[in-house]
């Protein structure tokens, strides 16, 4: 009974990680975007249930990003334990690679395809959550702590942005490899909670939750209600605009892949796999 009981070894979950990613990349395509676009959805959800717990922070501001950092766990539970294809956690696919057991193309094929799926996924749940008009509870500050939290992201500059992408999905790339090691739902719950928990508190950078967090503060930022909420002290959000958008999401989404293939994904291949070379069918 133990061997049901106890975590997969290290090494038993980078073979586990390279034939996850041998099936992500040869995943057909329709099946790859719709699971796409249920991942960029989550982790929008995540983003918005973070915003909530953030906001009015009474607790102090170490306590509330730990806080809000749990509560943004959401949407890798949702899409490890539902089931989804997240783009940063994709990027393990690359052990699969690195083993030759997919080509360049199937890998590059896949983390396009799951990009785009998660851009259309966040994207869409910004427009929902705004049509709800939630953001004005609170007398506008859940709106106002959104545009708070999108001009942030949008004042930081090019190397600040990729680092900070780089060490947030070598926490999230992390997250998903412990779920690999877990045997049970709940296995998979607590490997989630503490990387993910981390990345939000120290303010790293992730860039899918961007593509909703940065879309919704543009949307809120001239609002009547958020400009009425913010009466008592300036927002900045000069750089809040679809160019500062772009210019977070480049570095952001490099140091992301950097992070997870790299630090995650290169090293644990280079410890447990690289002797181990997988005979490739291709499609």
């Amino acid at each position: 009974m133990r061997h049901l009981i106890d975590a997969y070894a290290p090494a038993e979950v980078a073979r586990r990680v390279l034939d996850v990613g041998v099936a992500k990349a040869r995943l057909a395509v329709p099946d790859a975007l719709a699971l796409a676009l249920l991942a960029g959805a989550f982790i929008a959800m995540g983003a918005a249930f973070a915003t909530v717990a953030m906001t009015e922070p009474g607790l102090g501001f170490g306590p509330t990003r730990v806080l809000g950092g749990l509560v943004f766990s959401l949407g890798l539970i949702l899409v490890v334990v539902a089931g989804a294809e997240l783009f940063t956690g994709n990027n393990l696919v690359a052990m699969a690679w690195a083993s030759r057991a997919i080509t360049t193309r199937q890998m590059m094929r896949n983390w396009a395809l799951v990009y785009v799926g998660n851009f259309v996924g966040a994207v869409g749940t910004v427009l929902l959550v705004f049509w709800t008009r939630t953001w004005t509870a609170s007398a506008g500050s859940v709106g106002l702590n959104a545009v708070r939290i999108a001009a942030a992201k949008c004042d930081l500059g090019f190397i600040e942005a990729f680092a900070r992408g780089l060490l947030c999905n070598a926490l999230v790339c992390l997250a998903v490899w412990l779920c690999q090691s877990g045997r049970s739902t709940t296995d998979k719950i607590l490997a989630i909670v503490w990387p993910i928990t981390a990345f939000v508190a120290l303010g790293f950078e992730h860039s899918i939750a961007n593509m909703y967090f940065i879309p919704y503060g543009i949307l809120l930022k001239s609002r009547p209600e958020i400009l009425a909420a913010a009466a008592d002290g300036a927002v900045m959000t000069d750089n809040l605009t679809l160019a500062g958008f772009a210019a977070n999401l480049i570095p952001v989404t490099l140091g992301n892949i950097v992070g997870g293939t790299l630090l995650v994904a290169g090293i644990y291949w280079f410890v447990y796999l690289r002797r181990h070379v997988v005979t490739r069918k291709d499609d």
